[in-house]
């Protein structure tokens, strides 16, 4: 017990916002370590996920005709994607949503509820799909001749086997739950296991190219999954704002839109993290009044992907399919459980 009060003595019980000010600034052994000048403002910090979300969800969205340009920032989910994804909601007054992180306030923009979904292993989860078939020998050496990573390769052989339909229907008969590592959110069971139903016994590159997108596709209808329960307990969401490494990939960003029905806004900054962070130091010196304020003068908007409208019955079949995979998933539990 005493050495958990020394700890939690040691941390301090003073709670600052993001992008406070903080003491008299960069110590002078700090400043020394880091070869700056001491009293350099150091602002009260954000982990990495909270900060890419600061970083994006403020861009001033001005003439690109997004809805949220006329609704509050509230309407607006940052979705950091990378290894895992977490999806920032943000309110004026505190919502509780079940499977859902929070609400915390001034946890990442001061003054509003955050709500933090999120998604495990999702970066890990298509590179598992894709490493553990039969096919990805072949991949990368098709891909090492053409100087391209596995995914710029396996997204120009998804365009060269769709044919006359849309890329997203060569799944119409391959599905995948995503949660090889159990649901964080909104089912919050860690006991959930991946599926995958309609495989074949080709093994071919064909196949692994159609498993690859219907592993992507599975995790934007798990953010759908996210995103109806968040508004089921009060959020009003209407427009994405995609960052991390799997933003980078153009079928996961296109997946994400054309899943949720909601445009996908990118950063014209690659690295939201580092523009979230910037924001916190930009407000502890001074040169802005707000978060708020800075966030908007300094995120900017790089592309707008927008949703293909006409092919929205296909994926509402398809996410009635991916509610049913986790119904059976626990049916089948049940009948193994039962004495």
């Amino acid at each position: 017990m005493q050495a958990i009060i020394s700890s939690i003595s040691s941390i301090g019980n003073q709670v600052l916002p993001p992008g406070a000010s903080l003491g008299n600034g960069l110590t002078p052994e700090a400043a020394r370590d880091l070869g700056l000048l001491p009293g350099i403002a150091v602002a009260a910090s954000l982990i990495d996920a909270h900060a890419g979300g600061l970083g994006v969800i403020g861009a001033d969205v001005k003439g690109h005709g997004l809805v949220c340009e006329g609704q509050p920032v509230t309407s607006r989910l940052a979705v950091i994607c990378g290894t895992s994804s977490c999806h920032m909601g943000i309110s004026k007054d505190p919502i509780f949503v079940p499977g859902v992180w929070g609400p915390y306030f001034s946890a990442m923009v001061p003054g509003f509820w955050l709500n933090e979904g999120g998604q495990s292993v999702t970066g890990k989860l298509i590179d598992h799909m894709v490493e553990g078939h039969a096919a990805f020998p072949e991949l990368q050496v098709k891909a090492t001749a053409r100087c391209q990573s596995v995914y710029a390769y396996l997204n120009s052989h998804l365009d060269l086997i769709k044919k006359a339909q849309p890329v997203g229907f060569l799944t119409v008969d391959l599905h995948v739950w995503p949660d090889f590592h159990g649901n964080r959110s909104p089912l919050a069971d860690l006991t959930l296991k991946g599926m995958v139903t309609g495989l074949k016994l080709s093994q071919d590159l064909d196949d692994l190219a159609i498993l690859y997108l219907a592993t992507v596709q599975a995790i934007a209808l798990g953010t759908r999954f996210i995103i109806e329960a968040m508004e089921a307990a009060g959020h009003s969401i209407s427009t994405l704002f995609l960052c991390g490494g799997l933003s980078k990939n153009p079928l996961f960003v296109q997946m994400h839109a054309d899943i949720t029905g909601m445009p996908v806004v990118l950063s014209q900054e690659v690295e939201s993290v580092l523009v979230g962070a910037a924001i916190l130091g930009a407000c502890a010196s001074g040169d802005f009044a707000s978060v708020q304020e800075a966030m908007a003068k300094m995120s900017k908007v790089g592309k707008v992907v927008f949703p293909r409208l006409q092919d929205k019955r296909y994926y509402d079949k398809k996410y009635q399919v991916f509610l049913k995979l986790v119904e059976h998933q626990k049916e089948y539990l049940a009948i193994m459980n039962d004495n």
